[in-house]
C-alpha cells in the first residue's frame, strides 16, 4: 500500500498500520460483499466509508476507510481501502494489481461524503470537502446503486422529493415513526459524481433531518452515527422505496395515511395539475373565498381540544402521577433521559432566576432526593403552564400510561372528526403542530371520543421545530412539508401570537374561537372560525 507521510497528519504509521484501522478495512470488505448481494454495489457501482471508531480520537477528527472506485466490490479486500484524514487527504492508497485490474482510483463519490476545505489533492479528490461527515457528523456513509432507489425516483420525473408515511419500516428511520411522514429530497443526476456536490450541500441545508439524499434516475446517499445505523437504515429505506414501488404499481398513494387510490391530474385547458381536487378554502364574514391549500396544520388546545380537558384532565393527572411514574420507572433508559433533560433545563432556570427552580441533585445522591427534587421542579412548570420540551416528554411518557390503563380518554370537539374525515378524502394532508411531544399527540388523536384519528393525519410537530410563537419555526414547517410556496399551507390556532408568526412566515392563518379561549386583540385582522365546517 502506497503511504503519505502520516507524522504531517498526526497519525503515525503505527496507528495506520494497527487494529483500529485494520478491523474498519475489514468491515468495509465485508458490507461491500454483503451489499453486492443486496444488488447495491453491483457493476463496480456504490460505494462505502466508515469512520475509524477510537474512543481516545474526538469523532470529528478520527480517520476514515473509504473503499475505491470501479472495483469489483465482491472481491475486493482490506488492503484495497483508501485511509482518508478527517480533512478529506489521502493517507494512504492501495497498490496496483496485475491485468485485467483497473488502477485504484478514489471514488467519485468523496466530494459528495466531504465539503470543500483547502486542501491539495489529485484531480479526482481536489474539491474534495465535508457532506454528511461534517455537516451530520456521520460516522459511515452508504452510496446504493440499488434498483428501487434508482426507480423510486422516476415515479414522478418532476417531484423534488419522496415521501411516504403509516409503514412500519418508517421507525428504522433516524427521528421517524410509524405515524410520521418521511421526506427524501430529490436531487438531479450529472454526468460525474463529484459535480453533484453543489446540489447535495443545498439538500442537506434544506432538509436538516434527513438522513438520505436520492439522486433522480441514480441512487442514494444514506449515512448515520456509526456503520450499524446507517447499514440498517440503508435496509430500511430499501424497503420503503421498494413498498412505494409496488403501491404505484397496484395504483395506491404511499403518501396518504391508509394508501388509497392515487389521485390522478386533472386536464383543464392543456394545463395539468396534481392538487386535490377537492378545494380546501377559508370564508370570511364576507363569505368571500381565499385559494385553495393544500396542507393543514393544526393546533391542539383551543383548536381541536377544548382548553378544559387540557388544563382540566391532562396536566392534573401528570402532575399527580409524575412520582409514581419515576418511583415505576426509574431505571428506564427513558426516564433516565428524561430526568437529563429536566436537569439540563433546570440548571438554566437557576441561572436565569426562574420562580419555582431548584437544584435536581447528581443521581449519586439516591433515587427518592433526586424523584423528590424533579417533582418539585415539574410542579412549578407546570402551574407556569410552561412550553418546554423537557416538560412535555415527561408529561407525554406519563399521559402513555394513563391512556394504556384506560383511565384517561381524550376529547376532540364534534367538528373535528367529520373535517379530518372530510379533507382526507379530498386529498389533503393534515398535521398537527403543539407544544406537546408528539407522543402526546399521537396519545391524544389515537384515544378520542370518536375513536382513532391518527387514520387522518399525515405527521406531527412539536416544540423540537421551534417555538411555536417564532416564525422560523413555520419556515422549518414548510421546509419539511415541501410545498411550493409557504401560503400552500393553512395553520389554525387559537393563539394570536402563533397566528402572527405562522403569517410572518408566509403561510395562511385563522384562528379558531371555541368555549374557554383567551379573547382576541381588537381589529386583529385575521379570519376567524368557530368550527372547522366553516373551513
Amino acid at each position: 500500500m502506497a503511504v503519505a507521510a502520516a507524522s504531517m497528519i498526526g497519525f503515525p504509521q503505527a496507528y495506520l498500520e494497527g487494529k483500529e484501522v485494520k478491523e474498519t478495512s475489514s468491515l468495509v470488505t465485508e458490507l461491500c460483499r454483503h451489499f453486492y448481494t443486496q444488488g447495491w454495489v453491483s457493476g463496480t457501482g456504490g460505494s462505502i466509508t466508515i469512520k475509524v471508531h477510537d474512543a481516545s480520537i474526538p469523532k470529528p477528527e478520527q480517520l476514515i476507510v473509504m473503499s475505491p472506485s470501479g472495483v469489483q466490490k465482491e472481491r475486493m479486500q482490506p488492503e484495497d481501502m483508501y485511509i482518508l484524514s478527517a480533512n478529506g487527504s489521502i493517507i494512504s492508497s492501495p497498490s496496483p494489481k496485475p491485468y485485467p485490474n483497473k488502477p485504484p482510483k478514489c471514488t467519485d463519490c468523496a466530494p459528495l461524503f466531504m465539503k470543500n476545505r483547502r486542501l491539495s489533492l489529485g484531480k479526482s479528490l481536489r474539491k474534495l470537502g465535508y457532506k454528511a461527515y461534517e455537516m451530520r457528523n456521520a460516522g459511515a456513509v452508504i452510496h446504493s446503486h440499488g434498483m428501487e432507489s434508482c426507480l423510486v425516483t422516476m415515479l414522478n420525473p418532476q417531484a423534488k422529493e419522496f415521501r411516504i408515511t403509516h409503514m412500519e419500516m418508517i421507525k428504522g428511520i433516524q427521528g421517524h415513526g410509524y405515524y410520521d411522514e418521511l421526506v427524501v429530497p430529490i436531487i438531479e443526476n450529472t454526468a460525474y459524481e463529484n459535480e453533484l456536490t453543489d446540489s447535495l450541500t443545498k439538500a442537506l441545508e434544506a432538509y436538516p433531518k434527513a438522513t438520505a439524499v436520492l439522486v433522480r434516475n441514480h441512487g442514494v446517499y444514506i449515512w448515520g452515527d456509526s456503520w450499524i445505523h446507517a447499514k440498517t437504515q440503508a435496509e430500511c429505506y430499501h424497503y420503503l422505496f421498494d413498498a412505494a414501488i409496488k403501491l404505484h404499481q397496484l395504483g395506491l398513494d404511499s403518501a396518504t395515511p391508509d394508501h388509497g387510490p392515487i389521485r390522478r391530474p386533472i386536464h383543464s385547458q392543456n394545463h395539468i395539475s396534481t392538487k386535490p381536487s377537492v378545494k380546501s378554502s377559508v370564508k370570511d364574514s364576507q363569505n368571500q373565498t381565499e385559494s385553495p391549500q393544500r396542507c393543514i396544520v393544526l393546533d391542539i388546545e383551543g383548536t381541536t381540544t377544548p382548553i378544559a380537558f387540557v388544563m382540566d384532565i391532562l396536566f392534573p393527572y401528570a402532575r399527580e402521577n409524575v412520582g409514581k411514574h419515576l418511583n415505576l420507572t426509574y431505571d428506564t433508559a427513558e426516564t433516565q433521559e428524561d430526568i437529563k433533560l429536566l436537569r439540563s433545563q433546570v440548571e438554566e432556570d437557576l441561572r436565569e432566576g426562574v420562580t419555582g427552580a431548584v437544584p435536581i441533585p447528581h443521581v449519586d445522591e439516591g433515587k427518592e432526593k433526586v424523584i423528590a427534587s424533579v417533582v418539585s421542579n415539574v410542579e412549578a412548570m407546570i402551574r407556569a403552564d410552561r412550553k418546554i420540551t423537557a416538560l412535555k416528554e415527561l408529561q407525554g411518557h406519563i399521559w402513555r400510561t394513563g391512556f394504556e390503563c384506560n383511565e384517561l380518554k381524550s376529547f376532540v370537539f364534534e367538528d373535528v372528526a367529520e373535517a379530518l374525515e372530510k379533507w382526507h378524502s379530498s386529498g389533503i394532508k393534515v398535521y398537527i403542530y403543539s407544544s406537546g411531544s408528539r407522543l402526546a399527540q399521537r396519545l391524544l388523536f389515537g384515544n378520542t371520543n370518536y375513536g382513532d384519528l391518527r387514520k387522518y393525519l399525515s405527521g406531527f410537530f412539536d416544540t423540537t421545530i421551534g417555538n411555536k410563537k417564532e416564525s422560523r419555526s413555520y419556515k422549518e414547517i414548510t421546509e419539511t412539508l415541501g410545498v411550493d410556496d409557504p401560503s400552500e399551507i393553512l395553520f389554525v390556532t387559537d393563539v394570536y401570537q402563533e397566528a402572527t408568526a405562522a403569517k410572518a412566515a408566509g403561510l395562511e392563518a385563522i384562528i379558531s374561537i371555541r368555549p374557554g379561549n383567551a379573547s382576541l386583540p381588537e381589529n386583529h385582522e385575521f379570519k376567524t372560525v368557530t368550527s372547522f365546517s366553516q373551513i
